[in-house]
């Protein structure tokens, strides 16, 4: 295996890494949801742009984008559950909405020049859920299995173009995983409950959000 790198905002740079590529799995960019507005414009906007536009012109079949729970977050904000993926998007940060940019451009370049672009709304990623206190976090909490599970899915999957959910098999979440089940072929192993040392404790409906999510998240 080799490393290669490139800075995303250099367009030439990127396009380097495309030769004779057939899928693009781009995790790249800037990931927390207080980044500010000039670290998602280099990344999130500029970056993503210049991944759409690299694998158009070097014929790249397929590229996989890292989208975000985020970018749906203030149903959650407003606790107005349950999410599905063709709702409006929601934004609930500069960071949501450069992943909607993100969502917005894959699907002009699925229409426009017909490169398969599916959109992934990772949830939270981490080692250990429980190390979160806030009930959100761990109902949306992607194992490092289920997300390698869904990513190679969203690489084999018989499908154009689409918005999945991508979070493990927690017994409180609210956003749903039929299209990534149906479509994707994702069928998510792991459950924070089924962790040792967690207690899980049911709120009907969900447990409240606070007022300033997802400061801090």
């Amino acid at each position: 295996m080799e490393l290669e790198i490139a800075d995303l905002s250099d367009y030439d740079e990127v396009l380097a890494l495309m030769d004779g590529v057939d899928t693009v799995v781009n995790m790249a960019g800037a990931a927390s949801p207080d980044s500010s507005w000039d670290l998602v414009l280099d990344a999130n906007l500029i970056g993503v742009r210049n991944v759409l536009e690299a694998a158009r012109e070097a014929g790249v079949r397929r590229v996989v984008l890292a989208s975000s729970n985020h970018a749906m977050g203030m149903y959650d904000r407003y606790e107005q559950w349950p999410v599905y993926p063709h709702q409006l998007p929601r934004g609930d940060s500069l960071y949501g909405v450069s992943k909607i940019f993100g969502e917005a451009l894959g699907r002009y370049y699925h229409d426009e020049h017909g490169l398969d672009v599916i959109n992934l709304r990772i949830g939270w990623f981490a080692e250990d859920p429980l190390e979160a206190e806030e009930d959100i976090l761990r109902a949306m909490w992607l194992s490092p299995a289920d997300c390698t599970q869904v990513v190679i899915r969203a690489i084999e999957a018989d499908v154009g173009f689409g918005l999945y959910y991508a979070i493990s098999d927690n017994p409180n979440r609210r956003w749903s995983l039929t299209n990534t089940s149906l479509e994707l072929g994702y069928r998510p192993q792991d459950s924070w409950t089924a962790l040792p040392g967690a207690e899980e404790r049911v709120v009907e409906g969900g447990a409240p959000v606070r007022d300033d999510w997802p400061q801090n998240a």
